[in-house]
């Protein structure tokens, strides 16, 4: 399977920045409860954003940090070992988020910006798999992604960040590509400092889109009580 990041990988972190500003917060609030004697876990990890935020959260307790793209792994061992806490908490794993090892005890869950990569199937087979390994009260934290059903998304420029002279942006239009999926078009742009484009690059990846509810039934089955919170972050524990 090739690496559906390859292309869009040089922009992704730059990109993602300022959405992390907003999400930091709800997304801190969503892990409390974490458990220090037990891993935590970072699922689609990307370029470490949100590790970062899940190590905040028991900073006594190891991290693992499962990223299957090449392209975003380098970013994110670049940027854990670069910090000399994490550079020895933070484990990085070269696996997606069904072949993964899980350990045996998870002190928290991260997995954000990732759950529309699995189809149904897989969807439940992930969130089971945390479920039997969560520890008491420990949270497993994921968020609800635009569109909630497979319709057309219209072009719409995501994000602009300047870098020197250049600036780096980001748009995507995504079209229904099955009953359950759409299709995202992701367009990427390096401009000058008049806007000129200099550079255009395109990439395409499958999503399949959950509302809330399903996601919800699919966290109650695998024995999870979930609630929606602000910025769609969703936070789920186990059981008594």
């Amino acid at each position: 399977m090739g690496d559906e990041y390859a292309i869009s990988g040089e922009y992704l972190h730059l990109l993602s920045e300022p959405a992390w500003d907003g999400l930091r917060a709800p997304v801190t609030e969503a892990l409390h409860g974490a458990v220090g004697d037990g891993t935590l876990l970072d699922v689609g990890a990307g370029t470490g954003l949100g590790t970062e935020v899940l190590a905040a959260a028991t900073p006594e307790a190891d991290v693992v940090a499962v990223e299957p793209s090449p392209v975003l792994r380098a970013v994110l061992l670049s940027r854990m070992t670069a910090r000399p806490d994490l550079r020895q908490r933070v484990t990085v794993v070269a696996a997606d988020a069904l072949g993964a090892v899980l350990p045996a005890r998870l002190g928290a869950v991260l997995a954000m910006n990732m759950i529309g990569h699995l189809d149904p199937d897989g969807r439940r087979t992930f969130l089971r798999r945390v479920a039997e390994r969560l520890a008491p009260g420990a949270p497993l934290v994921l968020n609800l992604q635009p569109p909630a059903e497979p319709k057309p998304v219209p072009f719409s420029v995501f994000g602009a960040v300047p870098v020197g002279r250049h600036t780096y942006e980001g748009g995507g239009s995504a079209e229904p590509s099955g009953p359950d999926t759409v299709t995202w078009r992701m367009r990427y742009r390096v401009l000058d400092a008049d806007g000129t484009p200099l550079r255009e690059d395109h990439a395409a990846y499958r999503w399949h889109v959950t509302p809330a509810r399903g996601l919800i039934a699919e966290l109650t089955e695998a024995g999870l009580t979930a609630e929606v919170g602000p910025l769609d972050v969703v936070r789920a524990v186990r059981r008594p």
